[in-house]
């Protein structure tokens, strides 16, 4: 049970750490000014209206009383003191009636208080708070007429309450602002370390990375800047030392192949040039493997342009292509064309035909390789993009093939922050989709 409220709350909570922030700093506020404001309006406001509401009926039935009992002339003459000393319009309507259309309004405070306090003074009655802006116009019914009393609404209404309210919400939103300018400013560097650290994720160029902000903060930018150094400097290593492996294995395999030349028997000589050969290209797919992708630049360009080109070099008219006429795409254009002539190099050794398709479904970029050959049955899916790997079936009777090509594409996919995925085709071979976000 607690479970799964706790993972209903989750859902309901912000994502992100700025709002979860701001979350934590204005609710309660919102909640302390809701407070005063509910225990205001009740005990204080609602109280005050009250009192002032009852006190102008109590001066209301007094005015009743004199119609009552005094002479015509002493009627006018306290009539006129209400209206001078109390701001009252009073007079009496021989022959009228009460209106029939009621323009109470339910919801109303000062309504809903000046119809209690009437209700046991009065039979019939009647009154109207919003024909005028200043004034409450209460009809009561007397005699063979109506009695029609004009009075200020402050008389039940207290005129502090605008002033109140605007002295509630005005310093709320002001504590907000001030909480939303400090959140702004601690979530900043936090924003800026995990953009590096993406960005130094999909292998791009990170410029000279500052931590600022909070000191926890900026421990976790300092040693994220030295991890990025170290990582860098291992690479860099790491390149430098393939480079001389390549160098010093290429020159005895060179030596090899002129002492090959030299062999008056052909058939001896053929058989060990196929194995030089070999050995060279799985040489030099191994130093492509592990080249280091941190070397090539991040730009922005039209990979529909690039499949087209790319697929323009086979020459095949096997190999078909469908696309949009343009697609701008930002990333490293020289490994998303390795990654291309990779897979469309796999699907021509062992299919016919070739189909190439890219589409672009809302910020993502969905590129389709897929053939008519054999396929990969659904167990392997996963293993052929280990580095070196082989199935022992149609796809590794190749010497060619040192079972680099998978991983050289998985990892140029992932770099960029896509994903690469392994389908059975539609014609019964293999279909491998990309997915790179825009």
């Amino acid at each position: 049970m607690f479970y799964g409220l706790n993972k209903f709350i989750k859902k309901l909570l912000p994502k992100q750490l700025f709002y979860r922030g701001l979350l934590i700093v204005a609710t309660p506020i919102i909640v302390l000014q809701i407070t005063i404001l509910i225990v205001f309006f009740d005990s204080l406001w609602i109280k005050t209206n009250k009192g002032m509401t009852r006190s102008l009926v109590s001066e209301i039935v007094t005015i009743i009383d004199i119609y009552n009992n005094e002479s015509h002339y002493n009627k006018q003459m306290i009539t006129d003191l209400y209206n001078q000393n109390f701001n009252f319009s009073v007079r009496f309507l021989e022959n009228e009636k009460l209106p029939d259309i009621k323009v109470e309004r339910w919801f109303s405070p000062m309504d809903r208080t000046l119809r209690r306090e009437l209700k046991p003074k009065f039979n019939a009655y009647w009154f109207n708070t919003m024909a005028h802006k200043e004034v409450v116009d209460l009809r009561i019914k007397f005699r063979e007429g109506v009695l029609q009393i004009f009075f200020p609404k402050e008389r039940i209404q207290a005129s502090s309450i605008r002033i109140f309210a605007l002295w509630i919400t005005l310093p709320a939103f002001l504590l907000i602002l001030v909480a939303i300018i400090f959140l702004k400013n601690q979530t900043r560097p936090i924003i800026k370390l995990a953009e590096a650290s993406e960005k130094f994720g999909r292998g791009e160029d990170v410029e000279e990375f500052r931590p600022s902000g909070a000191l926890e903060i900026r421990k976790a930018g300092y040693e994220f800047d030295r991890m990025r150094k170290r990582i860098i400097r291992h690479l860099n290593q790491r390149s430098e030392m393939l480079s001389g492996i390549s160098h010093d294995l290429r020159t005895p395999l060179t030596r090899i192949k002129l002492q090959l030349a030299l062999i008056k028997d052909m058939k001896i000589s053929k058989k060990l040039s196929g194995d030089v050969y070999e050995m060279e290209k799985m040489l030099n797919e191994y130093l492509q493997f592990s080249k280091s992708t941190f070397s090539d630049k991040t730009e922005t360009f039209d990979i529909s342009e690039l499949i087209k080109s790319t697929v323009k070099k086979y020459e095949n008219a096997d190999i078909s292509l469908d696309q949009p006429e343009k697609t701008i795409f930002n990333g490293r254009k020289n490994l998303i064309q390795r990654c291309l002539n990779n897979l469309i190099d796999n699907a021509l050794k062992y299919a016919t035909k070739v189909k190439v398709k890219l589409t672009k479904i809302r910020k993502t970029i969905v590129i389709i390789i897929e053939d008519d050959g054999p396929g990969i049955p659904a167990s392997e899916y996963e293993n052929v993009f280990k580095p070196f790997y082989k199935i022992d079936k149609s796809r590794s009777e190749t010497k060619s093939s040192v079972g680099l090509g998978l991983s050289i594409s998985s990892d140029i996919t992932r770099s960029h922050g896509g994903t690469i995925e392994l389908r059975k085709s539609e014609t019964g071979g293999l279909k491998v989709m990309i997915s790179l976000p825009v």
